[in-house]
Parts: structure tokens; C-alpha cells; sequence
């Protein structure tokens, strides 16, 4: 039977708080709980991280793993409580690539900098971008929509999750790159518009892949293309946009841990060695690949890697960011 996105997050739901002694291992321990910051509303993918990877965390860490909601604003003000939280360890978050590398492109005034006021922990994985389309549609692979959209310049609906969200900033680079001349039509979330992706009112959708699966596997739309450096084993039929020659970069959203700036290394490698074990659980693993997640392998699991991968988003933000036009508000 298919795990639904529901079930997933059922089950990530139990109590966090564990045995203090438990399963922790040499080094640094903290001694009380720690605080794991979600700088978005429950529900979320990044909250459905956070949820999944607290327990495990918990047990490495010997002390219970209490998760704060703390939403608003793109996610900067979540992740302005572990900018400014002191380095001792009680304190880290969840960062997103959105936060991380658009809203510093899109927001006049931050509260914080990306490469200043954090020590990157570890990397996660990674979500890709995907095309999909709506089964209404007679285009049935990413040459006939293509086909579909170049014939009917300027009338072929893109939707996303808003304007200068990571979905928008794919249409924009999947234009220039492609000359499809898709029209976005932002949405206030991915999941108001699916609807009308599933009525046939909007032509096409850029989502993550978590989120376009359970419509694509229930045919009622389809994954065209995703934003993967290789194809997805989810979705093996659908081509990769670098593949199809439209975006050279992988284009994806990348989750990872966060602490404040000047984390000392023995409290650094606590953390990163807890998430590791939390992300290297087979369980875990098995919820994460069904939600078309890419698991960073062990050598991928430190915060160098993580650096380097938001730097590379950063760059293609910014390049999506001036061929959208948009401006620092």
C-alpha cells in the first residue's frame, strides 16, 4: 500500500521527549533539552523534517529535541532566532533553500546574513523542482508540451506558490531557457493551486517533487521533467531539465541543518554526527525517498557541502531573480 503524505506525517508525530542518557554518544552533550527551530507553520515539508529527524536526533544528543514553529516572512524570522541565538548548542534550525538564497535577493531589509550569522551543520537532501502538467492537456511528454506552449505563445498557465518563490524562479529560468513563453500565475501555496491544475484551469505547475507525486502517481496530472542532476527513480520516465538542454544547474530546494555563527567544532560535530544518524535511519530513509527527497550521501552530510550547494543556488537565484525583474522589497 502507498504511503500517503498524510500517513507520513501522522507518523512523524510521536513524543520527542526521551531518556536523557539514552543512546548518547562521546563528546559534546548539551545538558537539558535543545530547541530545533522550524522557521515555517506545521505541516510543511521542512516542520515534516524537522519531526522526523528529532527523535533520532534525541537519542544521539541525550537530551529530548523540543521542535519551535516559528513562521512568518519567507521563513527570515525563524531563522533570525538561530542567527542570534548564543553558540552553545541549545539552539539550531532547519534551514530552506527559499530562506537561505531568494529572500536575501528579494527582501530590502534582512535582519540577518546568509554567509555571516550562520555555521552551516550539515545538508539534508534535496527536493527537485519537476514540470507537471495537467492530464486535460494532450502533451504528454516535456517535446509535446514544449510543442504545445510554443504554439500557443503566451496563453499556456504556470502556476506556483507565489512570486519569487522557488517554483516562480524555475518557470522564469525554464523560459529563458526553453522559449515555452509561459505565463506564471502565482498562487497564495502550491496546494490552492493544484485544483485547478487537476480541472484543466491551469496548464502546467512547478512544484517540488513531493508535491507534484501524489497527482502524478493518481493520474491526474503529470510529471513532465524534473530539476534533478539525474533522473528521479520516482518518476525514471520523466527527463531532466538539464538533459533537455532548458537549465544547465540543477534546479532543487535543499534542507539542512543551521546553528548560530561561531558554533565551537566539538559541538558542531555533535550536532552534524546527530542528524547524520537521524538521516542514515532506514526508516527515515524510506519516508524521505517516497517523498522523491535526494538523501545526501555520508560524505555529502557536513556543512562544507552545504555551504558549497547554497552557493550554487544563490547564483541561480540571482540569475532567475534579473530575468524576472524583480526588486528588493
Amino acid at each position: 500500500m502507498r504511503t500517503t503524505r498524510r500517513t507520513l506525517l501522522l507518523g512523524a508525530l510521536p513524543a520527542l521527549s526521551l531518556p536523557a542518557l539514552a543512546l548518547a554518544q562521546p563528546g559534546w552533550r548539551p545538558d537539558r533539552p535543545v530547541r530545533l527551530v522550524v522557521a515555517f507553520a506545521p505541516g510543511g515539508n521542512v516542520d515534516f523534517t524537522a519531526r522526523l529527524l528529532a527523535p533520532i536526533m534525541a537519542e544521539r544528543l541525550g537530551q529530548p529535541v523540543v521542535i519551535e514553529n516559528r513562521g512568518g516572512a519567507g521563513g527570515v524570522i525563524g531563522l533570525d532566532l538561530v542567527a542570534k541565538a548564543r553558540p552553545d548548542g541549545l539552539t539550531f534550525g532547519i534551514g530552506s533553500s527559499g530562506t537561505l538564497t531568494i529572500s536575501p535577493l528579494t527582501t530590502a531589509r534582512m535582519p540577518w546574513d546568509t554567509w555571516t550569522d550562520f555555521t552551516f551543520i550539515a545538508l539534508a537532501y534535496r527536493v527537485p523542482i519537476v514540470l507537471a502538467n495537467s492530464a486535460t492537456l494532450p502533451a504528454r511528454t516535456l517535446q509535446e508540451f514544449l510543442a504545445y506552449a510554443k504554439a500557443n505563445q503566451g496563453k499556456v498557465s504556470a502556476g506556483s506558490s507565489g512570486i519569487g518563490t522557488g517554483a516562480h524562479l524555475g518557470i522564469e529560468l525554464f523560459n529563458h531557457g526553453s522559449g515555452a513563453g509561459l505565463t506564471h500565475v502565482p498562487y497564495r501555496s502550491s496546494g490552492a493551486a493544484y485544483p485547478d491544475l487537476v480541472a484543466g484551469h491551469l496548464h502546467c505547475m512547478f512544484d517540488q517533487l513531493s508535491a507534484a507525486l501524489p497527482l502524478h502517481r493518481d493520474g491526474k496530472s503529470r510529471i513532465l521533467a524534473t530539476g534533478s542532476a539525474v533522473r528521479s527513480p520516482q518518476v525514471p520516465e520523466a527527463p531532466t531539465l538539464r538533459e533537455a538542454g532548458i537549465i544547465d544547474a540543477e534546479l532543487s530546494t535543499s534542507i539542512g541543518l543551521l546553528g548560530p555563527a561561531r558554533l565551537p567544532p566539538e559541538i558542531l560535530e555533535a550536532l552534524r554526527s546527530a542528524m547524520a544518524a537521524a538521516v542514515g535511519d532506514a526508516t527515515v530513509q524510506a519516508r524521505l525517498l517516497d517523498l522523491g527527497a535526494e538523501v545526501a550521501t555520508p560524505a555529502q552530510m557536513n556543512g562544507r557541502h552545504y555551504l558549497a550547494v547554497t552557493q550554487e543556488e544563490l547564483a541561480l537565484s540571482r540569475q532567475a531573480v534579473e530575468i524576472a525583474g524583480l526588486k528588493p522589497e
